[in-house]
Parts: C-alpha cells; sequence; structure tokens
C-alpha cells in the first residue's frame, strides 16, 4: 500500500502495481488545518494534519544536530523525561551535550515551554556523532565518523562530562585499494547494559562490553555494503539494515559468521537507514529507506516487508515505535518533515489509554503473498481483517518545513528533535 503526495498534499492510496484503492479530498478545519480524508475500500484515512504552536525551540549556534535521546528514567519512576542528549556533525567542532527541561522554563497553554532549553554540558567528540545511545542513566555511547566508539560518563555534582571508556578502532577498511589506517565510520549503535553493539561503513559488527576493553565478538566482513543501523531484536539477536535494502537477522549464540535470515526489499535495492522493532511485539519491525518510504516487516514469515508506506519526499534518517504506546510511530527526514503515525483504532479514548500503557499496533498495510491475488486490508493489531474499523492518521509535528531533520526519540509524553538548522524542538505533550 503507498500513500502517494505531491507538493505535500496527499493524492491517492494505491497498491504497488498502480491500482487506486482510494480517493482524497481535503478541507480546512475551523483552526485553519488543512486535513486530508481518502475513501474507498472501507477506509477513512485523515492524514497530514499539521499541529501548531506545541514545540519549544532552542538554536544551537554553529552545530548542526545529528543525533537526539532522552535520558532513561529509573525503572518504576513516574517523572516525565527531563534531560536529553545530543551529538552534532558537520562542523569544525563537534560536541556531545547534556539539556535539561526540567527545571528551567514555563510551561505555556499548548504544553510547550517558553524559552530556551538549559545546556548541562558539553565535551568535545573527534569526528561526526553517527549514533548516540544511554548505555544507563549516567553513561552515553556514541558513535564517530572516524570509527571510534566512547562511553562518555556524566558527573551531576559538577555537570561535566568524561570519558570512561573508548575503542578507537572498532571500524576500519581493509583489503585491496585500503590504507592501512584506513578508518570506516561507525553508523550504528545499540546498547543492552553492559552489551554494547556497533555496526559500520566497513560491514563490520562488533559486540563491547563496558567493562572490557577489547570487542567481545567481532563479525568481520558481516556484510559486503554499509552497515546502516542496528537494534536488538531480543536479547541475543540483532537487527541489521545495509545500504542494498537488505534486513538481516544474527544471532550472537551462534559461532558462525552468517546471518539467521535475511530479508529484503523487491525491484530496485533502495539503502536501508534505518530500523526499530515494535516494542512488544518483537516479530513486527519497522524500517526507513532513502526514498523516504516506511516499511513493515513480520520477521515470522516471508522475505519480503508486509506494509509498504509512501511517507517522506527524501531520505528518512529515523523511526521509532513510541516504547510504550507503540501504536504511534515517529518519523524524521532529509525533506526537513517530523511525522506522527497514529495507527489507534479508538480516537476519542487515544489519551486515556495512553496512561494505562502500551496496546497493539494498527497500520495501514496489505498482505504480499505467492499467490496470485493479493489479499489486502487494514490490520488491527496487525492480525485483524476488518478493514471498516481501522484508520491511520499522520500528524506533521512541525509547522514549518526546516532544513533536514536528522534524529528524534519519544519517552511518555515527550519528543526532541534536532536538525541541520541548528535548532532543537522539544514537546512535553505529544498526546494532548
Amino acid at each position: 500500500m503507498v500513500l502517494q503526495h505531491k507538493d505535500g498534499h496527499a493524492l491517492a492510496l494505491v497498491h504497488k502495481d498502480g491500482h487506486a484503492l482510494a480517493l482524497v479530498q481535503s478541507r480546512l478545519s475551523q483552526e485553519g488545518r488543512r486535513i486530508f480524508f481518502a475513501f474507498g475500500a472501507g477506509l477513512f484515512v485523515p492524514a497530514l494534519r499539521t499541529e501548531e504552536n506545541w514545540l519549544s525551540a532552542a538554536t544551537v549556534p554553529h552545530q548542526k544536530i545529528s543525533k537526539t535521546r532522552w535520558r532513561p528514567l529509573p525503572p518504576g519512576s513516574l517523572q516525565t523525561a527531563e534531560t536529553f542528549a545530543t551529538g552534532s556533525w558537520d562542523n569544525e567542532e563537534n560536541y556531545v551535550s547534556l539539556w535539561s527541561i526540567g527545571d528551567f522554563g514555563n510551561l505555556d497553554s499548548d504544553g510547550g515551554f517558553e524559552g530556551d532549553h538549559q545546556l548541562l554540558c558539553s565535551i568535545k567528540h573527534h569526528g561526526d556523532v553517527m549514533d548516540l545511545q544511554f548505555l544507563d542513566q549516567e553513561r552515553i555511547v556514541a558513535a564517530s565518523s572516524t570509527g571510534c566508539v566512547t562511553i562518555f560518563l556524566h558527573h551531576p555534582n559538577n555537570q561535566t562530562l568524561s570519558v570512561s571508556q573508548q575503542w578507537t578502532a572498532a571500524h576500519y577498511h581493509t583489503g585491496p585499494g585500503s590504507p592501512s589506517c584506513s578508518n570506516a565510520p561507525c553508523t550504528g549503535v545499540v546498547c543492552n547494559n553492559p552489551e554494547i553493539v556497533t555496526v559500520g561503513e566497513d560491514g563490520r559488527i562488533n559486540l563491547f562490553r563496558a567493562d572490557h576493553k577489547e570487542a567481545v565478538r567481532t563479525i568481520d566482513n558481516a556484510d559486503s555494503s554499509t552497515l546502516h543501523a542496528v537494534t536488538f531484536l531480543r536479547t541475543p539477536e540483532i537487527l541489521t539494515v545495509n545500504s542494498i535494502g537488505q534486513l538481516k537477522i544474527w544471532d550472537f549464540r551462534q559461532q558462525g559468521n552468517e546471518p539467521t535470515q535475511i530479508l529484503s526489499l523487491t525491484g530496485d535495492r533502495v539503502p536501508l537507514h534505518c530500523v526499530d522493532r515494535h516494542p512488544n511485539q518483537q516479530h513486527v519491525v519497522a524500517t526507513g529507506g532513502q526514498d523516504g518510504m516506511l516499511s513493515i516487516w513480520d520477521v515470522r514469515q516471508g522475505t519480503m516487508p508486509v506494509s509498504l508506506l509512501k511517507a517522506h519526499e527524501a531520505e528518512m534518517w529515523e523511526v521509532h515505535f513510541h516504547p510504550s504506546n507503540p501504536d504511534h510511530l515517529f518519523t524524521c527526514s532529509e525533506d526537513g518533515s517530523l511525522w506522527h503515525w497514529d495507527a489507534s483504532t479508538d480516537g476519542p479514548e487515544k489519551s486515556s489509554l495512553f496512561h494505562q500503557g502500551g496496546r497493539n499496533s494498527t497500520f495501514l498495510s496489505h498482505t504480499i503473498s505467492n499467490q496470485a491475488n493479493v489479499h489486502q486490508s487494514l490490520i488491527s493489531s496487525w492480525l485483524s481483517t476488518d478493514p471498516a474499523k481501522d484508520r491511520i492518521e499522520i500528524t506533521s509535528l512541525l509547522p514549518n518545513r526546516t532544513l533536514s531533520v536528522n534524529s528524534l526519540d519519544v519517552l511518555g509524553p515527550c519528543l526532541v528533535c534536532g536538525t541541520d538548522a541548528e535548532a532543537i524542538y522539544v514537546t512535553r505533550q505529544l498526546f494532548s
């Protein structure tokens, strides 16, 4: 299923063979927002609703923001997110920084913050920050374009960051035509304390432990192409995406250097840039590609995506299921857009259900099979076949297009994103 749009306006929902499934109309709401509706085949799909006046922004002079991540909350905590980390790229000097919004500024009537966010501390980072993840509440792991992987330790008493551990040549090129010291960018990192998994442009996978000076496990030549991102499927298994449109599953319990499963886009091998897995249904995986397409996969069956959704007009840099309310999904893109995909089935009850914790997801979807006729439906909670009851709503979270939105993170009712426009945007009222 593909959502086609032109100049930011939805035109039609079409199957990838070109047959239209729904017509699209739009109208202006009382608040002045343009809302798109798709009708046909039992579908009701409002799309591309723009929220305004709910984000607070902070300018970061001379710092293009490549990554933003919320600091995790203590287990069982009832607090909302207050601290986040950022990494920068493409600057003369790059930094890893910690910011606070907890006791700074006043909430306005729309849930945004008045005034800038408070910079707690920064530390210089050699090379571009390619990825950034919290190992725990005090330690941050940064992946560098130099191939280095660094653990930074936050000292809250004097608000400083220091280097706790570093693997300087985690990723490097080898073979004919490669200099003896040819560093390769480390493109992705994922953490499950104390374990850290990294992937890189060199096609290498490393498994580190925070208390070990050397890699615990390395899979050299894991991929002949660039690995762009990595996440855990379940504790001993990881997912990687690469530059030829493949999603691979690796099991560290196995001694071999081959993936246990390979899934792939059909047709043009469009590079996949990002990956996330559903927090409750771990067989459900979302990826984003160079063409802006959002793909949904069921790794239990088949070798192709279950759903294809034409989304952004340029590269999709990150995709994230909401960790506790995973029928909400968030994407950001090189085209300067930040989207909230709401696939919950009970519109009036969304706010109250959010406080009850995570639910199963709903998505505009079709099942790909090897049979001649392809069964198409909206799948409620990923398995339902009743299209009349389900819908998807796409909200554009930035009122105006900006330069590339490189990164986002969501935690509870809070979202943070970073852009090439040297700006950070934050909200604490995602579901109001």
